[in-house]
């Protein structure tokens, strides 16, 4: 009779992905955050002025790919297509001429000035968030604002712990002189002001000489990023050295480095393995830094360049317009709901991570 087989052990990794799943307020966080997050690249399929299809006069055309004039549709009109207009034309009309747009027509930069009364417009059914001081529909410009905004602070995050895991790795790894001496210069970078830092080379206007013409360099999104980026790697590299040092010190270390393997496959592949928990940890913390970095910025107005749509930006206009409610509690609630959520993240991550089952203060 044959004995049976041991169980397969389960890994730490998913030990800690079990644990996280349990935590139901993280993990539905994560699902609504993601899930919202990836829904928000289909923004320009589902908030947009400008038309899927029309058909007009026997003829289809597609001005989701392609650049119509008005006068391709008869409107006497310069430029872009009115094809909110155009609609409400083809359907008084009442003949084979239709036009499909989104389900939420308006766009994110788009001064709606057929309104009536002056901007900003309180909420209504067409406007389910009323209108700024420019007449642009808030919601549509929330919901572009929340892809930025988290695009933005993903986007540092990587860059900032790929430098910080990079030089934190090496300075714990190799230690010595190179860690004297990355430890000096690591406290004199940081002991730059942060926001001050920023705001003074966001605020460089560079121009560039075109025959004809002058082209001014504006902060822009990328250039954003690699200011925040050169700043946000320093405290991750702490944390890295750290268990660098810890981990180095064990049987497995030794045993890679007396069977040949060279230091950087050492560093990477056996050492930062086990070496990520505080990188998983802040992960979420970091994000929130960084939103609330960017958010910061575009309220003084030294943020993305207008007229990116941007929490901010939103922000600063309802604090020059208190009487407009509208302009105060929406994008204050959808700063404060996202962040809460990525909050709640960040704390069942680190709970998950513990070593210890009930570390957690009761």
């Amino acid at each position: 009779m044959t004995a049976p087989l041991a169980p397969v052990p389960e890994s730490i990794f998913r030990r800690r992905l079990r644990k996280f799943r349990r935590i139901k307020r993280g993990y539905w966080s994560f699902l609504l955050i993601a899930g919202a997050y990836v829904c928000s690249f289909a923004l320009p399929y589902v908030m947009n002025s400008t038309a899927f299809l029309v058909k007009y006069d026997g003829d289809y055309y597609v001005p989701a790919l392609t650049f119509y004039p008005a006068a391709t549709f008869g409107q006497e009109a310069f430029g872009e297509t009115d094809y909110r207009a155009l609609k409400e034309q083809f359907d008084a009309a009442g003949d084979d001429n239709w036009v499909l747009l989104p389900p939420y027509p308006y766009g994110p930069n788009e001064s709606l000035l057929d309104l009536a009364g002056v901007p900003p417009h309180p909420p209504s059914r067409e406007h389910l968030f009323g209108t700024d001081d420019r007449g642009r529909d808030v919601f549509v410009r929330l919901a572009y604002g929340f892809n930025i905004s988290l695009t933005f602070a993903l986007m540092v995050m990587l860059i900032g712990y790929g430098i910080g895991i990079c030089v934190g790795a090496m300075l714990g790894y190799i230690s010595g002189k190179l860690d004297l001496f990355g430890q000096r210069v690591i406290e004199v970078w940081s002991s730059l002001p942060f926001l001050y830092t920023i705001i003074i080379v966001s605020s460089i206007v560079v121009p560039v000489y075109i025959p004809g013409r002058i082209q001014v360099l504006q902060p822009s999104f990328w250039l954003l990023i690699i200011i925040l980026s050169a700043f946000d790697w320093m405290g991750m590299t702490y944390y890295v050295r750290g268990e660098f040092y810890r981990e180095k010190a064990k049987d497995y270390v030794g045993a890679a480095i007396v069977t040949g393997v060279s230091d950087p496959a050492i560093m990477f592949r056996h050492i930062l393995p086990n070496a990520l928990t505080p990188v998983v940890s802040f992960a979420p913390f970091t994000i929130v830094a960084n939103i609330s970095a960017l958010v910061a910025l575009d309220f003084l107005g030294f943020g993305l360049p207008a007229p990116t749509p941007s929490w901010g930006e939103l922000i600063g206009q309802g604090m020059e317009n208190l009487t407009k409610w509208w302009l105060v509690f929406f994008p204050l609630g959808v700063l404060f709901s996202t962040l809460l959520l990525v909050v709640l993240i960040g704390e069942a991550v680190r709970e998950a991570f513990d070593p210890k089952e009930y570390s957690r203060l009761r």
